[in-house]
């Protein structure tokens, strides 16, 4: 049914207005402006005609046939138009009036009742609270934006109207054309997920850019977007992460924003590119768009300077890419082919007084050696630099089997027209970090493209001792699990856990300690006490029976005068686990992306850096393993050689069984072991503390 909404062959425009500046007008004049072949129908009660087009009174005296019906009437009385564009066939319906959920209560439920409207008879609803739609290969701009874009092969999707117009004339200033742009608003019915999934088969789409604050559906969105991905990039730049951010992005559009992390982990998934910024979403785009794709990470720069040369080799070490190192026969070229003073290593310096010529010798050995998989070319302005020609230069010669981006540092004086440059397919940028930025977007793509494929390995589990926990705990209503039932159900997992047991009288503690053989550790169980050492509640290396019968004593009486309220099911004696490396093993589950797995390491490493890693279940052992990696941390894995000091595969391990874990049980919204203990490769890791949260419905 987009179809209509796409390439509709009339389209009726409800709230047309003869007055230039309101959003009925614009509408009108962009779509006749724009040279639109289909049918367009204005309505108006109180015109007879706009723009040279006859106008209805309403769509009940209009006898033809309606593709697509744009709304731009009061909110009061946009119910009455979708009805009146349902009556009337209308396929698609776009509301760009605001004034519903992002209002609150009373505009959520007008919208709601427009999108039942629609969904009854089968309309596709697009907004409300949007900008429009356009189409630049069927000439339609259904928008009441200032401009209509060239043709090009970059679609563009926002959920502001605001940023949707800065988009376009970002591109316009860059000389970008665009394919689609489609604003979608409050999403009332079309989402995110149901234009990718259009624009993964829109032939004249090459690259997706887009603007979000919010996903409808987590599972449909990384659905659609892998769909996209596979065949063609997807930038987006999300916002609304921060707490000012958050509560502005719900006023916007009346959607929550959902936890930063996790869209981080679902966009890592579904293999989108993230833009950080609004000049990185363009910066991507530009050279997705315009050229190859690198083979590798290996990034030569040209330049007729020292100094940005240098910064330019800094960006590239400090974004994971490598400096390439030349091949002989290269070098030997340069030498021969360069004056004498130019440096023929990587940087290569092709000196201040270079001409169009001498950037045309360094690329082309560049692009002929196999140790290169992009190039960097820097202009820097000099009285002999001659900045257009030299950037014609560098596209006639460029092969098209290699990313080659551009920097012109300094003024727009010292650079050609920008529209030059984007039809030369030549993506300029102002400083190297930028121009490093977009091949580092153009590499991560590569490798996701390359990845193997997905295979979840599943562990031989014993899951009726979980699902009779389970059953317990929410029969009971107690969905707090503590220390002794969560490692229950960690040991069915085949988690090493500690030998321990529950204690309710002194004698009983004695027992047990001397049955799993001293030092032991004691710790209150309590359901309403989470954190054990808030209260006071652990004693560790306990060492004979007369310090049993003390700490007992000591635990009861501090858990008594700090948590007086606090019930008390007992001491647990546990053995003391050997050292090792504390880590951190969790599980939480967002409500739109559902189970997400945490790993960091313990103490100020999770608690101040805040250095964790997260990633959406299933996971592979390869994602479990990229986890690790990509901590801040992970050095500390290792030993002075750089080889894995610890036994890294119990805690992939540990986060494959708590991926499964998560799978398996859908009660369970959280899982946290904090301290995970692991030793050398060879020893045991133990499982030292766990809890785990049930959804209290019984299903998250």
């Amino acid at each position: 049914m987009l179809e209509f909404l796409l390439y509709p062959k009339s389209i009726a425009v409800i709230g047309a207005s003869r007055t230039p500046g309101k959003v009925g007008n614009e509408i009108l004049v962009n779509l006749s402006a724009g040279g639109f072949q289909g049918q367009i129908i204005p309505v108006n009660p109180s015109a007879e005609q706009i723009l040279g087009l006859k106008c209805f009174p309403d769509l009940g005296t209009y006898t033809g046939s309606i593709d697509f019906a744009i709304i731009a009437v009061p909110a009061p009385s946009v119910r009455d138009a979708v009805e009146s564009s349902i009556k009337a066939g209308a396929k698609a319906v776009a509301v760009v009036t605001a004034g519903f959920a992002e209002l609150g209560p009373e505009g959520a439920k007008r919208q709601s009742e427009i999108k039942q409207l629609c969904s009854k008879k089968g309309v596709r609803l697009l907004g409300p609270n949007c900008l429009g739609i356009i189409n630049t290969s069927h000439r339609m701009n259904a928008s009441f934006s200032k401009q209509m874009p060239k043709v090009g092969c970059i679609s563009v999707l926002s959920q502001s109207g605001a940023v949707c117009t800065a988009m376009l004339d970002w591109a316009d200033a860059r000389g970008l054309g665009l394919a689609k742009v489609i604003s979608i608003g409050n999403k009332a019915d079309l989402d995110e997920s149901d234009f990718l999934s259009a624009l993964a088969v829109d032939e004249q789409t090459k690259v997706i850019v887009g603007y979000l604050e919010n996903i409808t559906c987590g599972d449909k969105f990384i659905e659609a977007a892998r769909s996209v991905t596979s065949a063609k990039p997807v930038v987006l730049l999300r916002a609304g992460f921060t707490r000012a951010g958050t509560k502005a992005a719900s006023a916007h559009t009346g959607n929550i924003a959902g936890d930063d992390i996790a869209y981080g982990a679902a966009f890592r998934r579904a293999g989108i590119i993230r833009a950080e910024s609004f000049d990185h979403l363009f910066d991507y785009a530009a050279a997705l768009s315009m050229q190859p794709l690198p083979k590798s990470n290996r990034v030569v720069i040209i330049t007729n300077a020292g100094g940005p040369g240098v910064m330019a080799a800094d960006a590239v070490e400090q974004s994971g890419l490598k400096v390439a190192t030349l091949n002989g026969y290269s070098a030997t070229t340069l030498k021969q082919k360069l004056p004498a003073a130019a440096i023929v290593d990587n940087p290569i310096d092709v000196l201040g007084d270079a001409d169009p010529q001498r950037y045309a010798t360094a690329v082309k050995a560049a692009q002929k050696d196999e140790a290169v998989d992009a190039i960097i070319v820097i202009l820097t302005p000099h009285a002999m630099t001659k900045p257009t020609e030299t950037a014609r230069e560098v596209a006639a010669c460029s092969s098209g089997e290699k990313p080659v981006v551009i920097v012109f540092l300094g003024s727009a004086d010292a650079m050609p027209h920008c529209k030059e440059l984007a039809e030369s397919n030549l993506p300029y940028y102002p400083s190297p970090e930028r121009a490093v930025a977009a091949l580092r977007a153009m590499y991560e793509y590569v490798t996701w493209k390359r990845r193997p494929a997905r295979a979840v390995t599943r562990f031989p589990v014993n899951r009726h001792r979980v699902e009779r926990i389970i059953s317990r705990h929410l029969k009971t209503g107690h969905f707090q699990m503590g220390e002794v039932e969560a490692k229950e159900i960690l040991r069915a997992y085949d988690f090493n856990v500690p030998d321990g047991q529950l204690a309710n009288t002194l004698e009983e503690a004695v027992q047990a300690a001397e049955r799993i053989g001293f030092p032991v550790v004691m710790k209150i169980v309590s359901p309403d006490i989470l954190h054990k050492s808030d209260v006071g509640g652990i004693k560790p290396n306990i060492s004979n029976s007369e310090q049993v019968r003390d700490t007992f004593d000591l635990l009861t009486m501090r858990l008594s005068r700090r948590a007086p309220k606090a019930r008390l099911n007992g001491i647990y004696i546990e053995k003391m686990c050997a050292g090792g490396l504390q880590v951190i093993l969790g599980m939480t589950c967002d409500p739109q992306f559902g189970p997400m797995l945490m790993f960091g390491l313990g103490g100020i490493f999770v608690d101040v850096l805040k250095d964790v890693s997260c990633y959406l279940a299933p996971i592979t052992a390869d994602e479990a393993m990229q986890m690790l990696l990509e901590t801040r941390s992970y050095a500390l894995l290792k030993d002075a050689r750089g080889q894995a000091d610890i036994d890294l595969s119990a805690i992939t391990g540990g986060l494959q069984r708590i991926s499964q874990m998560a799978i398996d049980f859908p009660q369970i919204t959280e899982l946290n072991i904090n301290p995970f203990i692991v030793g050398k490769v060879g020893t045991e890791s133990v499982a030292v503390d766990a809890r785990i949260t049930l959804a209290r419905t019984g299903k998250r």
